[in-house]
């Protein structure tokens, strides 16, 4: 591969035009040579086209008619990148984020001497608190498989300055090689929103593919500016999708374990702390995210008497 491969820069933004500004001028304020930034308008109503096309000369403008969803919207952009423009890397990135202007070329020169990276992200930082951590790659938990925050509201002291491979990653920012897109596909669109990356590695692993951190690439981000940090479409994706990934993935055991944490955690916790909150909204979309998941494994074939007995 060469010393430069070349890199496009996906921004999905769903009525997010407020937010361009600081994401779109910090990656075109990259160090790197290599590279394209292009914006997917996920249906927006908010005139980021419009704007996009008026504001940003330099930058590609791709625009979905309704919005596809998170997995969707950016699988509209990954076929593009790796079909259409013929990138080695795409790096995948939130909207609500400043980048640092190193890294697409940390991420790149992390990626490019091995087929078998499929993903490497970074530093997440807090915006609002740019000393706090919010994320250096994620743990793996033997019950939900997709663990903690590796760092989370932790003090940047350095701890985190290393680079290696990881169970997981948000995907906050991620970049993805070439190679792993056409072995492996992209994101799987079961997944609207919510846990659509964890899928995505799980199939990635499967297949031999590393997932890697380098503290070297780092931003800072926003947190939740599109749906919130908590609302109650978000509650229900994440108590609906976390349940597929695992019946997707795991054997009945394994998801025999789950199964009673995700009830307890999501169902009974969730739940209850909505109601005293007088998030009635939230806690009965809890509920039915759980009982979607159910209803996803039953119509889809995953459920045997081994998950029950």
């Amino acid at each position: 591969m060469s010393s430069s491969p070349f890199v496009t820069v996906l921004i999905l933004s769903y009525n997010g035009k407020k937010l361009l500004d600081d994401s779109i001028s910090s990656y075109l304020a990259n160090d790197y040579v290599n590279f394209e930034v292009v914006v997917i308008d996920n249906g927006s109503t908010d005139g980021t086209q419009e704007y996009v096309k008026s504001k940003w000369k330099n930058v590609e403008l791709l625009r979905l008619d309704q919005n596809k969803g998170y997995s969707g919207g950016f699988n509209f952009g990954l076929d593009y990148a790796f079909n259409k423009k013929d990138a080695d890397f795409v790096l995948i990135t939130n909207n609500d984020v400043v980048a640092d202007k190193k890294i697409i070329s940390s991420l790149a020169d992390t990626a490019k001497d091995d087929e078998k990276i499929g993903f490497v992200t970074g530093k997440v930082l807090f915006f609002d608190n740019p000393k706090v951590i919010q994320t250096a790659g994620k743990k793996e938990d033997k019950i939900r498989l997709n663990g903690p925050d590796i760092g989370l509201n932790e003090i940047d002291d350095g701890q985190y300055d290393y680079i290696s491979e990881i169970p997981f990653a948000d995907d906050i920012f991620m970049l993805v090689s070439k190679n792993l897109f056409f072995e492996v596909g992209g994101y799987d669109e079961t997944f609207f929103l919510q846990a659509e990356q964890f899928d995505w590695q799980v199939r990635a692993k499967k297949q031999n593919f590393k997932i890697l951190y380098t503290y070297k690439a780092f931003l800072y981000h926003k947190e939740s500016m599109t749906i919130g940090k908590v609302s109650a479409e978000k509650e229900y994706y994440n108590s609906r999708n976390s349940m597929i990934v695992i019946l997707k993935h795991k054997d009945p055991l394994f998801f025999k374990r789950y199964l009673w944490n995700h009830f307890f955690y999501r169902v009974v916790y969730k739940s209850l702390k909505s109601i005293l909150k007088f998030q009635i909204k939230t806690s009965l979309y809890v509920v039915l995210g759980f009982f979607s998941g159910i209803k996803w494994g039953f119509v889809n074939k995953k459920f045997t008497i081994k998950h029950f007995i």
